[in-house]
């Protein structure tokens, strides 16, 4: 879907920052106090999310519901089962790249990542999967932060660092929560730090909601906002989604129903990644100008106010020293917004080991190149790239959820993995249909359901499927598949083909991707044929 999108777009992006905005990068050593310099790979890459959060939160147990499907590597339990990075990514064949050849690759988007060593490398991998979802987007498993008791351990590498590294770089950030035990450790609170300017790419998730009662979640909620209020020191309030992001049957509970609706929001905003993924790009594209622009002010006053000869090193821990005050002076002079500069403090901490003589002067042609790309080239490319990210499709599978309210015919099936075969079965086997058997159980259940004409509609299915307590993206994947001949009901065989499926992902399978010939009805299986 992503490589859709029209070259033209990428183009102009790539433009605007390799002729503008990279030379005065160079010229007023950015990349030294910030962040590094953007490759091809960071305007070709497809749109990335960050899961995050303290182990046993369900980092893993999320990606997996979302891609339908276990990686390599994937390990769940009560304990930190994470411990690195990893990059989920498309590929024609499975396997693993680690870390030191990935920053090798020019076309994976992680070739800056080796500034952090080998202590970061050797817990970075990527794993490439051949799956639907992720030909449109890129997941970013996180190591579980670490808890209070376990705040002393040293993980070898800047931690905070490389969450700001992706956090820059990635289209939305997923901060996972327990309802069980909250608790805001100092590693979380660095890592709250880190993610500082990012806030709206930031999405709050109180998950395993199911697992306490109204009164309970309305506590935990609550206390949740409080200390989040707290870290961020923002009067906006983030948005938090209560939900349990499994694929397993949920408890039932008072809240089932916001359950239900919290998860639809969250999963239709991560769907529609893809549609605005260029405009995303132009945004970060203009919040590095800003933060150039800044740059620039800041590096050319400190020179200026350099002595030639004596007192040099004096003069320079002055400045460092009223560095508060500098920041002000310039917003002042220049009418650059305080929103622009950066952490006052950290720059303080980057200027202690540089030399202010090697610092360069306001060039005005420079700072007018600037001045015209945030003022005329990025406003002249902003419906262009509207136009090409609203042609663009959105993503497929468990995240494609129009909610089982409406069970409309014109449903596309989607490919879904096969359940798994026991190995005694022949290929002469698959002619016969697998559901037979089961077949006069599920008849029972079918006809107690009082069907019209031979067929159940969609509201009555829909409200026997709801008892399962399955999620209803699941249950929505399992109606698409069952309504093998597209009408908007279900007949006899196609209510025990959704029943097998049902008891198949009860019982742990995954659904399949494609309904495989021997699951598809015996009287469907003409016409599909033809098709």
């Amino acid at each position: 879907i992503f490589a859709c999108l029209s070259q033209g777009g990428r183009e102009e992006l790539r433009n605007l920052y390799y002729k503008r905005l990279l030379p005065i990068e160079k010229n007023y050593s950015f990349h030294q106090f910030h962040s590094p310099s953007y490759e091809d790979a960071d305007f070709d890459n497809k749109p990335m999310v960050l899961v995050m959060g303290q182990y046993s939160t369900g980092k893993t147990t999320f990606i997996r519901y979302l891609i339908e499907e276990d990686f390599p590597g994937s390990r769940v339990g009560p304990e930190p089962t994470t411990d690195c990075f990893t990059a989920l990514m498309y590929g024609q064949g499975e396997g693993i790249i680690p870390g030191n050849a990935l920053t090798m690759d020019p076309k994976k988007p992680f070739r800056n990542l080796d500034i952090f060593g080998n202590a970061f490398l050797n817990r970075f991998q990527c794993v490439q999967l051949s799956n639907k979802v992720l030909e449109s987007v890129s997941i970013i498993d996180t190591p579980g932060i670490l808890t209070a008791a376990k705040r002393k351990l040293s993980r070898g590498y800047d931690f905070p660092a490389v969450l700001r590294w992706f956090a820059e770089r990635v289209d939305r950030i997923i901060l996972l929560f327990d309802a069980h035990k909250l608790e805001f450790s100092d590693e979380l609170t660095r890592a709250f730090g880190a993610l500082c300017g990012f806030d709206d790419k930031l999405r709050v998730v109180l998950n395993k909601a199911d697992k306490v009662d109204s009164q309970q979640l309305m506590r935990v909620y609550g206390s949740l906002m409080w200390s989040l209020g707290k870290v961020f020191r923002t009067p906006e309030i983030l948005r938090v989604y209560i939900g349990s992001f499994w694929s397993e049957p949920r408890q039932m509970c008072d809240h089932y129903q916001l359950i239900e609706l919290e998860e639809e929001d969250l999963l239709a905003e991560i769907r529609n990644l893809p549609r605005n993924a260029t405009i995303r790009k132009l945004n970060d594209l203009v919040k590095r100008a800003r933060l150039v622009r800044a740059h620039v002010h800041i590096i050319s006053y400190l020179k200026q106010e350099m002595p030639t000869i004596f007192c040099k090193e004096n003069k320079k821990h002055n400045l460092i020293y009223q560095l508060p005050v500098i920041f002000t002076k310039i917003q002042q002079q220049h009418r650059v917004p305080a929103g622009d500069f950066p952490d006052c403090t950290k720059m303080q901490e980057k200027l202690l080991g540089q030399d202010f003589s090697k610092f360069k002067t306001l060039k005005p042609n420079l700072m007018a190149s600037l001045d015209k790309l945030l003022t005329n080239d990025i406003a002249n490319l902003v419906p262009l790239l509207q136009q090409q990210d609203q042609r663009k499709k959105s993503l497929p599978s468990v995240l494609d959820v129009e909610f089982l309210g409406t069970f409309r015919p014109e449903h596309r099936r989607d490919p879904f993995k096969e359940l798994p075969r026991d190995d005694q079965h022949s290929e002469a086997d698959l002619n016969d249909w697998a559901v037979e058997k089961f077949k006069p159980k599920y008849d029972e259940i079918f006809y107690n359901l009082s069907p019209s004409e031979g067929k159940l509609s969609g509201t009555k299915v829909k409200e026997w499927m709801m008892s399962t307590l399955l999620p209803s993206s699941v249950l929505a994947q399992i109606w698409r598949l069952s309504d093998v001949d597209g009408d908007g009901k279900l007949d006899n065989e196609e209510f025990a083909l959704a029943v097998h499926l049902i008891e198949g992902k009860l019982e742990g399978h995954w659904l399949p991707r494609e309904l495989p010939s021997h699951l598809v009805p015996p009287s469907k299986r003409s016409g599909r044929n033809e098709q």
